[in-house]
């Protein structure tokens, strides 16, 4: 006779859980921290349920996890004094050790930076129909409960997200082409080579750089290696290494003194640099977990 009581069960199917809820709130809210909160969030409810009463618990969490995302960006849209840090999707920095193994691609795809990029200009209701749904094969009748709208409205928003995330080019996760178009533009940037980094960069290339002050953004292939040539004659970084971003190409540099100047997470298409995004505000640098310098 088994010596764990239903409250332990609880727990246990909880933490069994956990994971596949951390995955589905990320997916919606693009940050890490908000991610975390709505799964602790849904613990408290769970805790305050009668879960005898609970006939498919992984089912319930998934749709308490949805509702409370759900708030969370309809409450992001409602304050327009809302920080950077809620619109730019959380970076992710990891060793690059070479080429994703296969069975890791898809999983690497769902949750790199372009995609998520991809679902920030996309509504509440669409983001989470789309989520739920292409992601996480959620039921439309189920999706509908959570937006308080029919399966058939939920379906729809969900197809005309498909169609936004499909007609926005994002790229697979980093392979070789990848990193040796990343390595490309550092060396023209090094030699200042202007013609080099305009070979490399996508003539609608953009960059976001996110500085103590906001977000500066720079477009076109002719700024954009203007301001590189510029940072390579100015010579601050010493010390820098190839990483993965969110699962794509990326750079860290570090000064003389050992501390972050800026990581970089580049998103590439069909050969070119399409976007680039630089994080150089110091404090959100030192948020980071980085690797060390080589």
């Amino acid at each position: 006779m088994s010596d764990t009581s239903p409250a332990d069960l609880v727990a246990q199917t909880f933490e069994a859980q956990r994971d596949r809820l951390r995955a589905v709130a990320y997916r919606m809210l693009g940050s890490h921290a908000d991610a975390e909160d709505v799964v602790q969030e849904a613990w408290l409810r769970l805790s305050r349920q009668d879960t005898a009463a609970i006939h498919n618990l992984a089912g319930w969490l998934t749709t308490v996890v949805g509702r409370i995302s759900l708030d969370v960006l309809r409450s992001r849209q409602a304050r327009p004094e809302a920080s950077y840090d809620d619109r730019l999707p959380q970076l992710v920095v990891t060793v690059d050790d070479g080429p994703a193994p296969e069975d890791d691609v898809a999983l690497a795809d769902s949750v790199g930076l372009a995609l998520l990029v991809v679902l920030e200009s996309l509504g509440p209701g669409e983001r989470l129909a789309f989520v739920l749904h292409d992601l996480f094969a959620v039921p439309f009748d189920e999706i509908g409960q959570i937006l308080g709208k029919s399966a058939a409205a939920a379906k729809m928003l969900a197809s005309r997200a498909r169609r936004k995330v499909q007609t926005t080019e994002h790229p697979a996760p980093a392979g070789r082409q990848q990193r040796e178009v990343v390595q490309a533009f550092l060396a023209a940037a090094h030699r200042g080579d202007f013609e080099g980094l305009l070979r490399v960069l996508d003539p609608d290339v953009k960059l976001t750089v996110d500085t103590p002050g906001g977000a500066v953004v720079v477009l076109g292939a002719t700024e954009v290696a203007t301001g590189a040539q510029s940072r390579a004659a100015a010579g601050a970084a010493r010390r820098g290494r190839a990483v993965l971003v969110n699962g794509l190409p990326g750079f860290v540099s570090w000064r003389a003194d050992g501390t972050p100047l800026s990581v970089m997470a580049f998103t590439i298409a069909d050969g070119r640099i399409t976007g680039i995004t630089v994080v150089i505000d110091p404090a959100r640098l030192a948020a980071m977990d980085l690797p060390e310098p080589e």
